[in-house]
């Protein structure tokens, strides 16, 4: 080190050579280390820059693979290898700089390594060589400025610095306040010219950070944008762990230690939430009645019925994963076969198994809806099979993979088996569709009934002398709980209005004299289950994919909805009356045309489970 210190002795007596004045001396001094370091300055400045260009990268790994920390950490590595990053980059520098500081408090502390005495160092009035704790007084205002200069250095990066900028705020405010504490403290132990040495080099490395900005911007290599978007989805899915209380924490850890403790899992399937079980009930059957298989069934809701079923039918085991940890739980799947209604596997944060490739992913949609308008564009390209609800998907999907040159699935002819459970409850209820109201029940995407046409297409149903039950989505409430409260304070004094939030029966919906929605399914499930024509407010029309006409097929939801129904637009309360009147008064839509239209929309009418189970049940043989 001595070598070293000589070094800068020997650089020092050089600038002080130049006018004999040792403040003068200190300045050049330090602008001249500052210019000697450029060069690392300048590889900080553009690996900090890189992070931050690959932040968004980073932050959808964390997304994807939230809760592994050994995956994350893998995948991390394989982007900065792919990147050329290298993250000790940085500390180099930063070594180099505090050897520098040990150097140059040698050098300052002993001034004979620059060939001058205590003497040399009294300038402007001020002794250079004096210590601010010994002396007192003025000098006492060197660390408090040494202090002040490391906090303004310190707001300057947090706010224009490309990596420190997007640091945390603790990480920001915590080394703040570190680094001014330090050089307070550190301010009243050295010299005053090792205090001026510190204050002079946080000074000049502002200026410097503004230069290498205006010089290489980090506008031109960052997609802020991006950035943004990463971080706003990172942190929603950070936000549903810190929600949980400390008991569903427990629950959870419990329930996904015990999943994965069962070895040689068959069958497991994944619900959203509770009401999803409705969708799954008649193939779960099933698989128990024929099968002696453990099914293996998660969700993300904590109050899910399944856990009240599963007490009374011990071949179900039930598991309550949140949708953070649900991530680590796809990632590590070990079964032989998933069966979900949720799309989008591999597409966003749910992606297929990295730990087995033999995983048969079966993709089930709750409704009898066209997949390719009603979902996002590739939304089920990543399953290895779909349980088709009626020929329209089959050629949905043969068509989408012709067309985007996508490989087979194996597209099964399933059905639709909530739909068969209706079936069968309504064949032997006698109240079906013999209420005294009429039901009124939009979609909750945008200009739906209640948004865009509510007053006329009640006042149309009032007519009728028919009393009105508006049931909203569930999603409609949740969404806009105030235009939820609008709406039934509108009508609260209106005795032949009723405004249902209820959800947890559906009489109201068969029990109902007629049937008004905008896209919903549940036109065609009150249709084909009690054989009773239904009326369509054709609001503008619900569309997930913009690209839904690229393949060539007309979705089911624009070529049925004339086969069981009358289509109006809601507009006018004459108009809505008229159509009423008709659907409630005549016979201009026979259950043998409605029940011929709902054979020729699905397969296995009244036997999907059957289907979907033998299926399953072959398909488990074949992976033995």
């Amino acid at each position: 080190m001595e070598w070293f210190s000589k070094f800068l002795g020997w650089l020092f007596s050089l600038v002080y050579s130049i006018n004999g004045n040792y403040l003068a001396a200190l300045i050049l001094f330090t602008l001249l280390t500052k210019i000697i370091l450029l060069p690392l300055s300048i590889i900080v400045h553009k690996n900090s820059i890189k992070l931050v260009k690959l932040t968004p990268e980073i932050n959808n790994i964390k997304y994807s693979c939230y809760g592994d920390k050994d995956l994350i950490n893998t995948k991390t590595l394989e982007l900065y290898k792919k990147e050329k990053y290298n993250p000790l980059v940085s500390v180099f520098p930063l070594i180099v700089q505090l050897i520098l500081l040990m150097g140059v408090i040698e050098v300052v502390s002993t001034p004979e390594y620059s060939g001058l005495t205590v003497s040399d160092m009294l300038s402007c009035g001020i002794d250079f060589s004096l210590v601010s704790k010994n002396v007192g007084g003025l000098y006492y205002l060197f660390p408090i400025i040494a202090a002040v200069s490391s906090m303004i250095m310190c707001i300057t990066q947090n706010i224009s610095q490309a990596l420190q900028a997007e640091q945390s705020k603790l990480n920001k405010y915590g080394m703040m306040a570190l680094s001014t504490a330090l050089s307070l403290y550190l301010g009243f132990f050295v010299s005053a010219g090792v205090a001026a040495y510190w204050i002079l080099s946080n000074l000049m490395s502002i200026a410097q950070m503004y230069i290498l900005n205006a010089v290489i911007s980090p506008k031109k290599y960052i997609d802020y944008a991006a950035l943004e978007e990463s971080k706003k989805k990172l942190e929603a899915i950070e936000g549903s762990e810190k929600s949980m209380d400390r008991e569903l924490k427990k629950r959870q850890h419990d329930d996904y230690k015990r999943f994965f403790s069962i070895a040689n899992k068959h069958v497991v399937f994944y619900s959203e939430q509770s009401g999803f079980y409705k969708y799954f009930k008649g193939l779960i059957e099933y698989l128990i009645s024929h099968s002696n298989i453990t099914i293996h069934y998660v969700t993300s809701d904590p109050n899910d019925v399944i856990f009240d079923i599963a007490k009374e039918q011990k071949q179900i085991k039930p598991y309550f994963i949140g949708e953070n940890k649900l991530i680590s739980l796809f990632l590590k799947m070990d079964a032989k076969i998933v069966v979900m209604t949720m799309p989008d596997l591999d597409n966003f944060h749910i992606k297929r198994s990295y730990v087995s490739s033999d995983v048969e992913y079966i993709y089930m949609d709750h409704g009898l809806s066209s997949i390719n308008m009603l979902a996002r564009k590739g939304a089920v390209d990543h399953f290895d099979t779909v349980f088709c609800a009626g020929q329209h998907i089959i050629d949905e999907m043969k068509a989408t993979e012709e067309h985007y040159g996508l490989p087979h699935k194996n597209l099964i002819a399933y059905g639709y088996g909530f739909m068969d459970g209706l079936i069968k409850t309504c064949s032997t209820d006698p109240t079906i569709a013999s209420g005294d109201f009429i039901l009124l029940a939009p979609s909750h995407q945008k200009d739906n009934i209640l948004d865009s046409c509510l007053e006329p297409v009640i006042e149309g149903l009032k007519s009728t002398g028919y009393k009105v039950i508006i049931r909203p989505h569930p999603q409609y409430i949740r969404r806009y709980p105030d235009k939820w409260k609008r709406i039934s304070a509108q009508y609260s004094s209106d005795p032949q209005v009723i405004t249902e939030s209820d959800f947890s029966s559906n009489t109201s919906i068969y029990q109902a004299a007629l049937v008004v929605t905008d896209w919903s399914n549940i036109g065609y499930e009150y249709s084909f289950s009690t054989l009773r024509p239904v009326m369509f407010v054709n609001t503008p029309m619900k569309v997930i994919n913009p690209d839904y006409k690229e393949i060539g097929v007309v979705p089911i939801d624009l070529s049925l909805r004339s086969e069981i129904g009358i289509e109006v637009t809601g507009r006018s309360a004459d108009e809505v009356a008229e159509a009423a009147e008709k659907l409630l008064k005549t016979k201009c839509f026979s259950a043998e045309q409605i029940s011929e239209a709902r054979d020729r929309s699905l397969f296995n009418v009244g036997k999907s489970d059957e289907v979907g189970g033998k299926y399953i049940l072959s398909r488990l043989s074949q992976k033995k």
